[in-house]
């Protein structure tokens, strides 16, 4: 990590050297690579993909620091970089590094500044809040989530702003604020309500839509320990979810697990379970903290018959 990460503050932009000449074709097939990182996210876990996501980073700030590019191929290549560290950011807190993660994002958030772009420096940012959210910095998280919706600004694609409220909405959930977290909630659903077919939106959003903002309104409402609402919303989502994505399918499963366990129907919490455990979580430490919490949550119910098999399997 040390070969590619700027001396000093991280947060700095980064500097070019004197070396060969880049042109747009070489930035635009960087970008495509960058997009295929995506869709490999979409179907293999972090610990099989964190290498070749690495050695991606590593050979496009090569080419940043020792290329000579015009100030306009420059901009773009520190946007693909950005793109580039928020996707192998996100592969490397999947694989449970998340030290690492944490100093990939802000290489990611040091390039977009430098680049001058608001709406990608929300998204890394945001990819960082979501980690601390998750590892126990929940007023880090808090912060920089909001600051992360300030940085896309008001002018923001609307699945820009509807990711980025989601942010904050499960950061506020984590720390324990129940209002903020809601009032966030409905924010992101009237920001993507604006969203149309003719709305221009990053490539990096082509994942966000309204069946990801009703996974993420029902893991709030399972957090807070509102069952009878997240089941619904999950069980809804699942019937037409893409099996192929195996990592957030057994993700999802896990929050519904816990949903049915919350209200007091072990028996459908056990199934489930079981469905989450076929998929398997060799590879995505995300996946494997997910199942430990869901057995935790299963043990309350071990005199029911379906939880005793499922916990001793």
């Amino acid at each position: 990590m040390a070969d590619f990460l700027p001396e000093g503050d991280p947060l700095s932009p980064l500097t070019a050297r004197s070396g060969r000449r880049i042109g747009a074709g070489q930035v635009a097939d960087l970008a495509q690579r960058v997009h295929g990182l995506r869709l490999a996210d979409d179907v293999v876990y972090g610990k099989d993909l964190i290498g070749p996501a690495l050695r991606e980073l590593r050979a496009a700030v090569k080419l940043y620091r020792e290329g000579v590019h015009t100030e306009e191929v420059g901009r773009e290549l520190l946007r693909t970089i950005s793109e580039l560290a928020q996707i192998a950011g996100w592969v490397a807190s999947d694989a449970g590094e998340h030290a690492e993660a944490e100093r990939i994002y802000r290489l990611g958030m040091s390039a977009a500044r430098a680049a001058g772009d608001g709406v990608l420096s929300g998204n890394v940012a945001g990819s960082l809040a979501y980690q601390w959210s998750n590892t126990g910095r929940t007023a880090d998280a808090v912060g920089l989530a909001r600051a992360a919706l300030e940085d896309a600004g008001l002018d923001a694609p609307p699945k820009a702003r509807a990711l980025y409220l989601d942010r904050v909405a499960w950061a506020h959930t984590r720390a324990g604020q129940d209002r903020p977290a809601m009032a966030a909630l409905g924010e992101a659903t009237e920001a993507l309500a604006k969203d149309s077919a003719g709305t221009e939106s990053p490539s990096y959003l082509y994942w966000m839509n309204a069946g990801e903002l009703q996974v993420m309104e029902a893991r709030v409402y399972t957090e807070l320990r509102r069952p009878l609402r997240a089941v619904p919303l999950l069980t809804d989502v699942l019937e037409r979810y893409d099996a192929s994505h195996s990592r957030e399918l057994a993700l999802y499963l896990s929050w519904l697990a816990v949903a049915y366990a919350d209200a007091n129907e072990p028996e459908a919490a056990a199934e489930t379970t079981s469905r989450m455990l076929a998929l398997g979580q060799s590879g995505s430490e995300r996946t494997a903290e997910r199942t430990r919490i869901v057995l935790d949550r299963l043990r309350a119910f071990r005199d029911v018959a379906e939880v005793a098999e499922l916990l001793v399997s």
